[in-house]
């Protein structure tokens, strides 16, 4: 049995989508019918085999969103522990999304599962969707018969990570909101208020105030350069952005990063809080540790801190101690390093790199919350004080102006 993507008019001709499962695209075509409706296209989720590989991948190769990987995970891991089969919960879960792109990849796993694979094979055949620490956890649990708390763990991460993504977003869409709005509203005056009322000093012989005449400097920059300055700036941003997309300039770059003295701490607090969670529920689902070196340095995003755990993961296997490994990079805090090493003398890793997550992942929020509320009164003062400026240098030559006109 194999998943079809359909395309079908029902009885008022409005078009319909999904994904139905079936032996062939005639049995799916008949069952449309028997519907009522009018099948237009119906397309097998067909496998094609890549040149470097020889597992087959099916051609569905978009990800999807954290918050539906998340859903995914929890509702999979709530019906497997019930004790109900993996295919008749994959059928549940994909029965339950309304999104088509979620079906297609549930329904997609379950017709390989049916075809006799395994579920971590299953999984493989969508690697965008699901990544490597994703799919090596799922195979040691149904190696080790413990599936049902493997998928557990597995929710709670993804649901952990997720949370921890939208708080850091949260944060911070409002002092990039204010700092847009601040941007925008001192440019429009530059470019048009300010030229309209600079009018009503033309033709006076008398100087102007240096404040306003700074202004008057100013405001005609913006309108005789802010396009060029605009468009260099667009292209300035995408050769930056191409750049990063190469190993060099974007290992020199995040490496700067680290460097910096808020945002550095930032940086190191949520990649370290993501690398112990990582490789915490990879110790428990019994994923070996060089293994596990190397799925948790993926889900590092800065390169130099994932290079740093790939050079720790070559130390590891050259017989060093996980936590000297990790600390001669000198970017992993060292509660992390010393909750690391108590982890590995006492034989309860695990729960060292737990309570290190936890530890980071809090110190990340209360710094972050100390800091967005010390930016928005900041960001509030700078913008107000930039509109001053402005206002005083308009109205200072009207003060002025019995002197001017004498």
């Amino acid at each position: 049995m194999a998943a079809f993507e359909y395309t079908a008019l029902d009885p008022r001709g409005r078009e319909k989508k999904g994904v139905l499962e079936g032996d062939t695209a005639r049995q799916i075509r008949g069952r449309l019918r028997d519907q009522g409706w009018s099948p237009v296209t119906v397309e097998a989720v067909e496998e094609s085999r890549s040149s470097s590989s020889r597992r087959p991948r099916l051609q569905f190769q978009r990800g999807l969103s954290g918050n539906d990987l998340a859903v995914i995970t929890r509702q999979l891991a709530t019906l497997v522990s019930s004790g109900m089969p993996v295919e008749s919960a994959l059928a549940t879960v994909g029965e339950q999304s309304e999104r088509m792109r979620v079906r297609r990849v549930v329904l997609g796993v379950r017709s390989r599962i049916l075809e006799g694979y395994g579920l971590a094979e299953a999984l493989a055949a969508f690697p965008r969707v699901f990544p490597d620490l994703y799919r090596a956890t799922v195979a040691a649990g149904e190696h080790a018969g413990h599936l049902d708390a493997i998928l557990e763990r597995l929710a709670d991460y993804t649901e952990n990570s997720q949370a921890v993504g939208q708080k850091l977003m949260v944060a911070l869409i409002y002092p990039v909101l204010v700092s847009l709005v601040a941007v925008g509203v001192v440019v429009v005056l530059l470019a048009y208020v300010v030229p309209e009322v600079v009018r009503v000093f033309e033709g006076m012989d008398q100087q102007l105030p240096l404040l306003t005449r700074l202004l008057i400097g100013l405001s005609d920059g913006v309108r005789a350069w802010g396009p060029l300055a605009g468009l260099l700036l667009a292209v300035g941003a995408a050769g930056a952005a191409w750049a990063l997309r190469r190993e060099g300039p974007r290992m020199r770059f995040d490496r700067s990063l680290l460097r910096l003295p808020l945002a550095g701490r930032i940086i190191r607090a949520l990649n370290a809080a993501r690398f112990a969670r990582t490789l915490a529920i990879l110790a428990g689902a019994g994923v070996p540790v060089l293994d596990g070196l190397r799925i948790a340095a993926e889900v590092v995003r800065n390169r130099a801190m994932r290079a740093a755990v790939e050079e720790a993961a070559r130390r590891v296997r050259e017989g060093s101690a996980i936590n000297k490994a990790l600390a001669a990079s000198g970017f992993f805090p060292p509660l992390t390093i010393h909750l690391v090493a108590s982890g590995e003398a006492s034989g309860r890793l695990e729960a060292m790199l737990e309570r290190a997550a936890d530890a980071q992942e809090k110190e990340l929020e209360g710094f972050t919350a100390a800091l967005m509320g010390l930016l928005e009164p900041i960001l509030i003062l700078v913008m107000g004080g930039v509109v001053l400026v402005i206002v005083l240098a308009i109205l200072l030559p009207i003060f002025d102006m019995n002197q001017l006109v004498g």
